[in-house]
C-alpha cells in the first residue's frame, strides 16, 4: 500500500524512539522525601511503604549523602517528634528532630544538593492538624500563620535551602516571604504546595509520620471535585512570592499540573505522594504488574503534564536505573 505517513517509522528501533522521545527524565529532576524520627538509633522499615525508612539523624546523613551521589536534585525532609502539643513546639525548638536532622544533612551535601524542609505543624501538633486550633476547634488561619513564620525562621537558621509550605494556609507563602526578607534571608526558596488535594492517597504518609490526626483537612485541603480551584491557587502563590509551586498528588492531578504549567512563570513541581508509591509497590509485588516499567512510565507521565521536577520515594533507584542506561 502507498502510505506517505507512516508514523510507525519513529518507533522502529530503541535508537530511534530514543533520540526523537519528547520528554526524558534526569536524576537531577527528582527530590527524595525522608523522615527522621527521634528516639531511634537506627532506620526502621515502614509497613506500608516498603523500602522507605525512618531514619535516624546519623542513617539520615548517610542517605542524604547517597542522594547526592546518585545526582538527585535534593531531598525534602520530615521531622518525626517523641512529643507533640497544641502548637508544635517542636517545630520551632532549634534542637528539635527536624531543625537538628537539617543542620547535620546540610552540613553533609547542603553544597550538593538541595536541602530542602518541609515547613508544616501536622507533624508537630498532638491534634495532627497543620495548624493552630481555634476555641471551637476549627484550624485558626492567621495564627497558624504566626507559627510558620517562626518555623520559617528556625528552618532557615538551621540551614534549609528551600522551605516546602505544604499547610494550605491562606496567605502562607505571603507571610513566610516577608519575615524571612526582614531577617536578611532573602536567599531562601520558598516551595508554595499550591494546589494540595484532600486526598485519600495520604494513607502511608500518615504512617511514617505518626500522624495524630482528628477529623480532616478538607476545611483547607482543595476538594478532589475542583481544577479550576487548583491553578487559582497556584496563580495567588506566584504572586505571593513563591519560587517554585506545587501541585499533589500527583497521578489523579495531572489535568491540574497542566493547566498550573502552562500558566506559571515559576517552576512547577508534582508529588508523587505516599498512596501512589503504596500501590505500585503492592502491584508489583504481586506480579499482576511489571513495577520497574510501572515507575519509569508513572515518573514519565508526570513529567509529560508539565512538572519541572517530581518528589518521589524512588529517587536513588530511578536515578541509578538513570545513570546506568
Amino acid at each position: 500500500m502507498t502510505l506517505p505517513v507512516r508514523p510507525r517509522r519513529l518507533r522502529q528501533t530503541a535508537a530511534v524512539r530514543r533520540l526523537v522521545a519528547e520528554h526524558r527524565l534526569d536524576p537531577a529532576q527528582l527530590v527524595l522525601p525522608m523522615f527522621v524520627r527521634e528516639g531511634i538509633d537506627e532506620p526502621r522499615p515502614m509497613q506500608s511503604m516498603p523500602g522507605v525508612l525512618h531514619h535516624s539523624i546519623d542513617s539520615l546523613r548517610r542517605a542524604a549523602a547517597e542522594a547526592a551521589e546518585a545526582g538527585v536534585g535534593g531531598v525534602m525532609l520530615f521531622g518525626v517528634p517523641e512529643h507533640r502539643d497544641g502548637i508544635g513546639s517542636g517545630a520551632t525548638d532549634p534542637d528539635g528532630v527536624l531543625n537538628a536532622a537539617t543542620r547535620a544533612v546540610a552540613a553533609e551535601v547542603g553544597d550538593a544538593i538541595v536541602v530542602q524542609t518541609d515547613l508544616c505543624l501536622d507533624e508537630f501538633t498532638d491534634h495532627g492538624h497543620c495548624g493552630v486550633l481555634a476555641a471551637d476547634g476549627s484550624v485558626d488561619n492567621d495564627a497558624t500563620l504566626l507559627r510558620y513564620r517562626e518555623m520559617a525562621l528556625a528552618q532557615a537558621e538551621a540551614g534549609s535551602q528551600l522551605l516546602g509550605l505544604s499547610g494550605m494556609m491562606d496567605g502562607q507563602v505571603a507571610a513566610v516571604r516577608e519575615v524571612l526578607d526582614a531577617a536578611g534571608r532573602s536567599d531562601v526558596l520558598l516551595l508554595g504546595y499550591a494546589a494540595k488535594y484532600a486526598s485519600a492517597l495520604y494513607g502511608p504518609f500518615r504512617e511514617a509520620v505518626e500522624s495524630t490526626l482528628q477529623g480532616d483537612r478538607r476545611t483547607y485541603q482543595l476538594d478532589p471535585a475542583n481544577r479550576r480551584e487548583g491553578l487559582r491557587e497556584a496563580v495567588l502563590d506566584v504572586e505571593q512570592g513563591a519560587d517554585v509551586v506545587m501541585v499533589k498528588p500527583a497521578s489523579f492531578y495531572l489535568d491540574v499540573l497542566s493547566d498550573v504549567a502552562a500558566a506559571s512563570p515559576v517552576p512547577v513541581w508534582a508529588y508523587q505522594v505516599s498512596g501512589e508509591y503504596a500501590m505500585i509497590e503492592a502491584a508489583g509485588r504481586n506480579g499482576w504488574i511489571d513495577r520497574d516499567r510501572t515507575i519509569l512510565e508513572s515518573l514519565t507521565s508526570i513529567r509529560r503534564a508539565g512538572a519541572d521536577a517530581v518528589l518521589t520515594y524512588w529517587a536513588v533507584e530511578v536515578a541509578g536505573w538513570l545513570r546506568s542506561r
